[in-house]
Parts: structure tokens; C-alpha cells; sequence
């Protein structure tokens, strides 16, 4: 069914490239595929529609994954601006120069990063579908959707409450917000956008792009005074990636909470000797120390990590924005396990680790959002969740019609499809065969034909 549908979409009479085929025109140069496609076309009945159809398929492949090519005549590009328009003759990218000064009459165009500041900005690291997509596009550029726009100002209506009422009427806010979606409908994108913008704004971010990463790998063991599972490896990476960006912001503020901090067990050196349970921070420790104190010993780092959530919730003098991805994960098992018998395991769910329990819950008055990732496997999860609001769950949408028109065009003036067999039949076609799947798009928009998109029958 799926194959009949793509040799449709892709025109009648002109079979879609096969995947291990294109796997192998990518393996070798330029001058190795096209003494292939000579050698496939001697002894070929020049009448025979297969056999065209196929050259055609295999002279496109060449070119397609030529990526040295398309790079240099991507560069030349760069000089002409006439090739940057998108739908109905509107300009491909905003000339906005930052995520805050978006408003709607730039949705549906590109927005232009540079890598250098993206890496900075977001020294956690960036999604897995935006390095694709940046990979693929060989472009740093993001599509600005109306639904990130939404997404920003709820927060910044929350900030700023009297340009929410001066703009908007009717309009809930929420302090915290699921994002919830199909695949590859730009989720995790969205956050890391969001993140960007409120760090431009000078707001403290706790920023957690693989949300996954706390519930496996490392040593573990039941704390035997909380009851929870520590992870003092990652509690230690967590710590690290806090302290990335938000290091010069940590120094000026100070800690708030004077309880000795509990100490575990460390990383591969046991318990603490003589019976040392607690660690003292000194007074006017700032938030930076905090942080350092659970870098530096590992038998404080889950403890800090424990202790930095409530400080996080007392800091009053800057906006505090909490951000996961990859979210779902804490709501299913995790993949260590507790020995039941000599032969038999018990999964530990998410929720039995002191990190994730810490950070997971919803239930409070800060500013807090995660991104559903359906690449973790976790399955659709039920609607009313554990420590969530029940209207705290946003269905992110995929690609409107309108936003894929200009993601086609943007991909035809990054040559990913050929000019030739550009139409807007042509794009539509793939836009309804994907369901607005951004990722399918991307995958489908190279198997443009010029002469075979024309409708069955």
C-alpha cells in the first residue's frame, strides 16, 4: 500500500528510489556514480519506459548526493537574494534579528542562526531533529510557526501580565505546559527555541535536552535513607550542564535553604568514612557553590541535586524557567533494575529515582514545561498524568498547509529538490502523503520528478 502511494506521489510510471540504492550512491564520488550510470545504460532498450525511468532515477541520485557540489553552489547562492522567496512571493526569511521580536507576520518564514551563538546558547545540546535537519538543509535556519510563538508569550505573559492583558483577552496562561504531539511534529525543536528566547531575556534556565539520560547507565543503589534510588553519576551531569550557561548568573545569587546537605553513597568510592552523613554549606554560599559542592563530591551530588530544585523555587529576583525534554520518559521504568531473588529482577520505575523525583512533579507554582519525545519508545502514555495539571497537556500540531509551503520552498532554495520539478501540485502531493510529518518531508521532497507528477488516471 505504502509503495503504491509513493509511486503515485511521485509520479506515475517513475519508481521510487530504492533506500539501500541510494545508500550505496552515497558511499562512493561523484565520478564513481556517473561511470555507474553510463555502464547501466549500455545494453538498455532505449524504448523501455522501466529502463528510462530508472536512468532518470539514478542520474538524480548522482547528482542529489553529490553534497561537495551542493555545498559550493549553495555558497554561490549566498550572493543572490532573488533565489529567497518563498509562498506567493513573500520573503523567504525574516529579517527579525532575534527570537523575542517575532510576532505573526514573520510566521511561516526562516529564522537564521548562527552555530556558534546556537552552541552557546544551548551548551546542553542541541535536538536530534535540528542537527538533522540543519544537516540535511546544510542551512542553520528554523521555521518560525505560530505555534512556538503561542508558546513564548504564555511565558511571557506570566513575566509581563500587563502586556498580556493589553494584547490579548480570553486567553489562558499556563505556568505549566506538556507538550504532547505526533512524531516529528517540531517538539522538541519548540523548546530549544524557547530556551534560546528566555535566555536571551536573561531569565536562569534549567535546560535538560535528553530528559532519558537520568534514567539509565552509571551506578545506582537504594539510598537507605530517603528509600529512593540515587544516581550520583548522573546527578553529577546534571550538575555540569547547569553550570554551562548559567554560570555567571549562579554567582549572584545566594542560597536561601541552610540544611546540611545529606551525603550517599559516591561513585565507585562507597559510603563516607567515620559516619559523615551530612556536608555544611558556609554561609553566604551562592547557588554556583551549591552546584560546585555536588561537581566536586560525589557523595553530595544526588543531595544537591535535591537541594538545588527548592532553591530554585525561592529565587525571586529573575524569572526561573525549568525545561525538559524527553519528558515521558519519567513517567514510565526506568532501565535499572533490583534484585529480587538469585534469578529474578524488579524494573525501578522513573519515579523511584531521586533526580527524576525531584524535578518530575508539576505540582507547584513555577514555571516548568517538557516535550513528549516519542523517539524514546515509552508508547502513548495515559491523559491524566501523575503530579500534572490536568490542562497542562498542549497537542502541538504538525506542519499546516501554509507552513509547508514555505518549508518546500525553503528546501528548493537549499537544492534539496530540483528546480525543474517544483510545482505546487508537486509539494502538496508530498505534504498530503506525509501528514505534515516534517521529517517525512525532508525525506520525501528529493523524489520530485519533473516529468512524472502528474495524478494517476
Amino acid at each position: 500500500m505504502l509503495r503504491t502511494l509513493l509511486r503515485r506521489a511521485t509520479g506515475s510510471g517513475c519508481p521510487r528510489p530504492d533506500p539501500w540504492r541510494l545508500t550505496a550512491t552515497m558511499s562512493y564520488s561523484s565520478k564513481d556514480n556517473k561511470s555507474t550510470v553510463k555502464k547501466t545504460k549500455k545494453g538498455k532498450d532505449k524504448n523501455d519506459p522501466a529502463a528510462a525511468a530508472d536512468d532518470a532515477v539514478s542520474d538524480v541520485d548522482a547528482a542529489l548526493f553529490d553534497e561537495k557540489a551542493r555545498a559550493r553552489r549553495l555558497q554561490a547562492d549566498e550572493n543572490d537574494p532573488s533565489l529567497d522567496v518563498g509562498p506567493n512571493g513573500r520573503p523567504l526569511f525574516t529579517a527579525t534579528p532575534t527570537l523575542s521580536q517575532l510576532t505573526r507576520k514573520d510566521a511561516c518564514s526562516y529564522f537564521k542562526l548562527k552555530m556558534e551563538e546556537l552552541n552557546n546558547v544551548l551548551p546542553e545540546g542541541l535536538p536530534l531533529g535540528m542537527v538533522k535537519e540543519f544537516e540535511d538543509a546544510m542551512q542553520s535556519a528554523v521555521l518560525v510557526r505560530q505555534s512556538f510563538l503561542d508558546l513564548r508569550d504564555n511565558f511571557r505573559w506570566i513575566v509581563d501580565p500587563p502586556l498580556h492583558s493589553s494584547t490579548t483577552k480570553g486567553t489562558k496562561v499556563r505556568k505549566q505546559i506538556v507538550l504532547d504531539g505526533p512524531v516529528s511534529c517540531g517538539k522538541s525543536i519548540a523548546l530549544s527555541m524557547l530556551v534560546q528566547w528566555a535566555r536571551g531575556e536573561g531569565w536562569l534556565v534549567l535546560y535538560v535536552p535528553r530528559g532519558r539520560d537520568w534514567t539509565y547507565g552509571g551506578f545506582f543503589y537504594k539510598n537507605p535513607q530517603t528509600g529512593l534510588w540515587d544516581t550520583p553519576v548522573q546527578a553529577e551531569n546534571i550538575l555540569k550542564d547547569f553550570l554551562k550557561f548559567n554560570e555567571s548568573r549562579l554567582k549572584q545569587l545566594f542560597c536561601q535553604i541552610f540544611d546540611p546537605i545529606p551525603l550517599g553513597e559516591g561513585a565507585g568510592v562507597g559510603w563516607m568514612k567515620d559516619g559523615i552523613d551530612t556536608m555544611a554549606m558556609p554561609d553566604g554560599s551562592t547557588l554556583y557553590d551549591l552546584v560546585d559542592t555536588g561537581i566536586k563530591h560525589t557523595h553530595a551530588a544526588v543531595g544537591v541535586v535535591v537541594r538545588l530544585r527548592k532553591e530554585l523555587s525561592l529565587v525571586k529576583d529573575i524569572p526561573v524557567l525549568i525545561a525538559i525534554d524527553q519528558y515521558n520518559s519519567w513517567f514510565t521504568f526506568s532501565e535499572y533494575e533490583e534484585p529480587v531473588t538469585v534469578r529474578s529482577t524488579r524494573p525501578i520505575h522513573a519515579k523511584e529515582l531521586a533526580t527524576v523525583k525531584a524535578f518530575r512533579s508539576m505540582r507547584h507554582d513555577d514555571m516548568m514545561v517538557g516535550a513528549f519525545s516519542h523517539s524514546t519508545a515509552v508508547g502513548k502514555l495515559r491523559q491524566d498524568l501523575p503530579e500534572v495539571p490536568t490542562d497542562a497537556r498542549v497537542n502541538f500540531p504538525r506542519y499546516t498547509l501554509d507552513e509547508a509551503a514555505a518549508v518546500c520552498h525553503y528546501y528548493l532554495r537549499q537544492r534539496l529538490i530540483r528546480r525543474e520539478a517544483f510545482t505546487e501540485e508537486n509539494w502538496k502531493k508530498i505534504y498530503y502523503l506525509s501528514n505534515g510529518n516534517g521529517a517525512e518531508i525532508r525525506w520525501l521532497v528529493p523524489l520530485m520528478r519533473g516529468d512524472g507528477m502528474q495524478a494517476d488516471g
